[in-house]
């Protein structure tokens, strides 16, 4: 096989959140992932509880370790030949250290792939913070370029829509509820470069999902869009209806079966198997609702493919090559370069990586 040309790229960075792989690291990451925001640590311990539900560690570690090694299996049967790290926000391997192995191994240009795929601070813009915070600390970095969002990429898309056709046609007439993490309101009005971004995608994505299995199963469903793991103070508004609550409404308008589908997580890390499969699903039990819980992308072979298809893509943009982008939902791919201001830090502006600032 001739070898794909993904020059000027000489490595590919897996970006991810990171988790504690054992009972002692709990809190110590729970300290790194909200640092600054003043929690104090019996709340840190309490919220710790939940990992303890599943031996002190989070599946998110587990699965990450397995996309390396499918994206490196992956690239080297396409003829590409290209070392592929791992990096982490808030756990190791952390992000400084990885950059610092890069460069002792000479790398200097790489494409960084985030297990994250809508727009907002926390699920963009962080990282690129991230990024740009662990290049400032390794002397000599290699370039680091973030790879565009991929929302309504059908790598990231057609295994939702299968997994749910499988699901509705084990139900008599399910509602279609749609699970993604809640953010505060001001965060979701700043996403993006005109704003509302991260609200936009994932109702988009959603309806998508919706109408393709219309057209596989011959059904149409009703569907909703909920969100799951608020963590702010009560006083600050942030993206509801909540799934318990919304498990309950949908109870109590006599509905009888529920489809949920974490559309806005790419793995089955803490917020899906603790709030869906632990917290959303007791209480679909307890509401006498027949629920399943649908697969999230994870490490589907259409998944780990589409990681190639957007390096190769962005590789020939850097190349000045005209590039034909992969995107459904009828809405265009999206940008590689993030516009100034898009996705705002609520607590001020601070260097980051892979925008027009």
């Amino acid at each position: 096989m001739s070898p794909t040309d993904v020059t000027p790229y000489d490595a590919l960075l897996l970006v991810s959140f990171g988790g504690p792989d054992q009972p002692e690291d709990v809190v110590p990451f729970l300290e790194n992932v909200t640092r600054g925001r003043g929690i104090p640590r019996e709340r840190l311990e309490e919220v710790g509880e939940h990992y303890f539900l599943f031996g002190g560690r989070s599946p998110i570690n587990e699965i990450n370790r397995t996309l390396l090694a499918e994206i490196r299996a992956d690239l080297a049967a396409h003829g590409i030949d290209l070392p592929v790290y791992w990096g982490n926000r808030n756990w190791d391997p952390y992000l400084t250290d990885v950059v610092a192995e890069m460069k002792a191994d000479g790398v200097t240009r790489a494409a960084c792939f985030m297990t994250s795929a809508y727009s907002s601070y926390s699920s963009c813009r962080q990282y690129r913070e991230n990024l740009a915070d662990a290049a400032a600390a390794v002397e000599g970095a290699p370039v680091l370029e973030r790879l565009r969002a991929y929302w309504n990429h059908p790598g990231f898309v057609d295994p939702v829509v299968d997994a749910v056709v499988d699901a509705v046609r084990e139900r008599e007439d399910p509602r279609i509820v749609f699970v993604t993490h809640s953010i505060p309101d001001s965060m979701n009005d700043g996403s993006g470069p005109l704003g509302g971004a991260y609200l936009t995608q994932h109702r988009t994505v959603s309806a998508y999902v919706v109408h393709r299995v219309a057209e596989v199963t011959g059904r149409s469903h009703d569907h909703d869009l909920v969100f799951c793991s608020r963590s702010g103070p009560p006083h600050v508004p942030w993206l509801e209806p909540d799934v318990n609550d919304h498990l309950e409404k949908l109870a109590a308008e006599g509905v009888r079966s529920v489809v949920l589908v974490p559309i806005g997580f790419v793995s089955d890390h803490m917020e899906v198997v603790y709030d869906l499969d632990t917290e959303a699903l007791a209480t679909a039990e307890r509401l006498g609702l027949d629920a399943v819980r649908v697969p999230t992308s994870g490490t589907d072979p259409r998944f780990v493919a589409m990681v190639r298809d957007l390096l190769v893509e962005r590789a020939a943009v850097e190349r000045g090559e005209p590039v034909e982008r992969t995107a459904v939902a009828g809405e265009p791919a999206c940008w590689d370069v993030c516009a100034a201001g898009c996705c705002p830090n609520p607590r001020g502006p601070r260097p980051a990586l892979g925008g027009l600032e």
